[in-house]
């Protein structure tokens, strides 16, 4: 199995940035002679026009009904995963840094991915369309809920944020671009695919930069300096056991309410993974100019890798066992090809290559 894993470039990529931000911070921090911080303001707009041009809404229009399956993916997303954070960080106490505390919380509070989950859920021959449409759903709560939790947390930890502009601000780089690109869609859409390895490109790109101002400016801040390195294992135990828990609750659930094995599928994918893609920009907007920036980004960045990683693995034997067990598959048309409608979603054909796409 391990040998069916091969990391995408873009983890490279992150583990990279990370180290050059710790070596050398004075480019990358705000105000720099790069000007990564300006450099990642404005790609946020351009990740979100460029969703919005490949969100397609025909394809969450077919899947709508399936209320039942939708309630328990949002549900698990943004209120199971902040309980299960909220009781862990209580047994706790002041274990972790403030700064990483708070990067849990907003790592539980972010919505759902798109690509991965789609890609995942096609790989183990689940449904699709089911997938598409939580995924998508979920980025847009995320813009109002995410704030509005994160906002409550830092409340009762005695701290603030002031919400009414953060959520402006999101609405102005979020859902402004978002619309833009729906309404361009007619137009852009399949210049748009044909340059789809320009579009992914151009969307890990702001993804790195916001990595790389948050780290310089935390460097150049001295945040990390007097951090022990059990922190960095605490935080991996923590990502590990979060998963655990919210993947084995989300499952329980599922067999409760009698889903199908298809159906099972995309609601567990869906409502145990994490945005990076989303989360880094709202941290980005939600905590700007936060020395602690790099700690709060911290649990997501690991959350995603190491997401994507058991995810790959439960998906390809999952795919595989149903497959020997010869039932039909409700995904795929052809093997390789991504399934019907999904155009736009997938970065690249499901197969039993582990991605590690931002999203």
């Amino acid at each position: 199995m391990l040998s069916r894993l091969k990391l995408d470039p873009f983890v490279v990529a992150l583990a990279l940035t990370v180290s050059l931000a710790l070596l050398w911070p004075q480019p990358g921090i705000t105000g720099g002679v790069l000007h990564a911080d300006k450099a990642a303001s404005w790609g946020i707009a351009v990740i979100f026009f460029l969703y919005g041009i490949s969100l397609s809404p025909k394809r969450l229009l077919e899947s709508a009904a399936r209320w039942e399956l939708h309630l328990i993916v949002q549900l698990g997303t943004f209120l199971l995963f902040p309980a299960v954070v909220v009781t862990v960080l209580a047994l706790m106490g002041d274990r972790l840094p403030e700064a990483v505390a708070t990067g849990f919380f907003f790592l539980a509070v972010l919505p759902s991915t798109v690509s991965s989950s789609v890609a995942m859920t096609s790989l183990a021959r689940g449904n699709v369309p089911v997938a598409i449409f939580n995924a998508s759903i979920s980025s847009l709560i995320g813009v109002f809920a995410t704030p509005v939790l994160m906002a409550w947390y830092l409340h009762t930890v005695g701290g603030g944020m002031d919400l009414g502009p953060v959520i402006l601000k999101l609405i102005i780089l979020v859902i402004l671009p978002l619309a833009v690109g729906q309404a361009a869609r007619p137009l852009l859409l399949k210049l748009v695919e044909r340059h789809r390895q320009v579009v992914r490109i151009a969307d890990r790109a702001v993804i790195l930069a916001i990595v790389y101002n948050s780290f310089c400016d935390s460097v150049a801040a001295g945040v990390w300096k007097g951090q022990s390195p059990v922190l960095l294992l605490e935080i991996v135990a923590g990502v590990l056991l979060l998963f655990a828990v919210v993947y084995l609750l989300i499952g329980i659930a599922c067999r409760v309410f009698g889903f199908s094995r298809p159906d099972t599928i995309a609601v567990v994918f869906c409502a145990s993974k994490k945005s990076l893609a989303t989360g880094l920009p709202m941290a980005q907007v939600m905590f700007n100019g936060s020395p602690d920036l790099s700690l709060i980004i911290t649990p997501i960045m690991l959350y995603h890798f190491l997401q994507l990683v058991i995810v790959g693995i439960i998906a390809g034997r999952s795919g595989a066992l149903e497959a020997e067990e010869s039932e039909p598959s409700l995904v795929a048309e052809e093997p390789g090809r991504a399934p019907k409608g999904a155009e736009g979603f997938l970065p690249e054909p499901a197969s039993g290559r582990v991605s590690t796409s931002a999203s």
